[in-house]
């Protein structure tokens, strides 16, 4: 079915150049390294860290990097979708198999054939799909759903997930065999904020990979470096990727200064309004007195930019959030807090 189609081609991911792993980290030098060098193999490898961290980037990286990089590389979010749906994705139906199985439909399993199947999140996978793709990667070999016949898979596999899964095995929610199955060559991703000195040069290349004009550079501000690498950034490098995409939206030049950096939530600050806050402008220059740190300064410059853009708008929360490329949600909370400090909001 059609409706089916679709979503087996949103969740495959073919190759793109724009997957480069960016790196100055000495840790994080030594698991390309390792990468590298298992890439060459047909082992399995297992990825692990929180989200966020470029589990899929490394995934890519591998597959590049190893005898099948001509073939395909096809990926899957085992936590994005029902039981039922996942295993006709991974394994395929014959046709009649089910109703509306109108033809038969190779599963990702067989588009992979000769190529790399990234199982991102493999930690959600339903416990009875386990048993199932444990026998696929122990004899390589499965059966459509609704079909007899046992068809030969040559596929290397790649499994990532954000949870400890030997803990998941203690508590039974994974098949002990299936992990040690996968778990051949593990590579743990370090998070964002243990590599500062990667920051930087990962919001450049972010930049440079969604600005819309095909020459120029974005250059960040002294005052923007020194907040991106004192931030914590629970969301890793998603969260920073998204931070680069809003502050392309709001800047008028090449030049990214703090009123263009707006967090997915509101860094913490003190609750009280700022006093310079109704006389001053975005365009101001960033000057933290000795009882504010970088992060006050940037949520101020942040509520600045904000109430500017709602005024632009005349008030419309939904314009207001669609050109800070924010949810409608997460403006909410941010005006909320705006009020909490005493200051009107149009």
């Amino acid at each position: 079915p059609e409706q089916f189609t679709e979503r087996v081609e949103h969740c495959m991911i073919e190759r793109h150049d724009a997957n480069q792993f960016v790196c100055r980290n000495d840790q994080v030098r030594k698991l390309l390294a390792l990468s590298e060098r298992v890439a060459q193999t047909e082992v399995t490898v297992l990825l692990s860290g929180e989200s966020g961290t470029g589990k899929e980037v490394l995934a890519h990286h591998i597959h590049r990097h190893s005898p099948r990089a001509h073939q395909d590389f096809v990926a899957v979010n085992c936590a994005s979708m029902p039981e039922s749906m996942l295993e006709d994705m991974l394994f395929g139906h014959e046709k009649g198999a089910f109703t509306g199985a109108h033809q038969r439909y190779l599963g990702l399993f067989e588009q992979a054939s000769n190529g790399t199947l990234f199982l991102d999140e493999i930690g959600e996978l339903p416990f009875s799909l386990q048993a199932k793709l444990l026998r696929v990667l122990q004899e390589r070999e499965l059966k459509r759903l609704g079909g007899s016949e046992l068809i030969k898979v040559d596929v290397r596999v790649i499994a990532a997930s954000n949870k400890n899964l030997a803990h998941e095995v203690k508590s039974r929610n994974f098949r002990e065999d299936l992990y040690y199955r996968i778990n051949v060559f593990p590579l743990k991703l370090i998070p964002l904020r243990e590599r500062k000195d990667d920051i930087i040069p990962i919001a450049e290349a972010l930049l440079a990979k969604h600005q819309q004009a095909p020459s120029g550079r974005y250059n960040l501000t002294p005052e923007v470096v020194d907040f991106l690498k004192s931030y914590p950034w629970p969301g890793n490098v998603r969260e920073l990727e998204n931070v680069m995409q809003r502050a392309l939206v709001l800047a008028t030049d090449s030049e990214i200064s703090l009123p263009h950096i707006l967090m997915d939530t509101a860094v913490e600050a003190p609750m009280t309004a700022p006093s310079s806050l109704s006389a001053s402008t975005p365009s101001d220059p960033v000057i933290a007195s000795e009882n504010r740190d970088l992060s006050a300064v940037a949520w101020e410059r942040e509520q600045q930019v904000i109430l500017e853009i709602l005024t632009k708008v005349q008030g419309s929360r939904k314009a207001a959030a669609e050109q800070l490329g924010i949810s409608a949600r997460t403006l909410r909370y941010k005006l909320a807090k705006i009020k909490d400090q005493g200051i009107a909001v149009p």
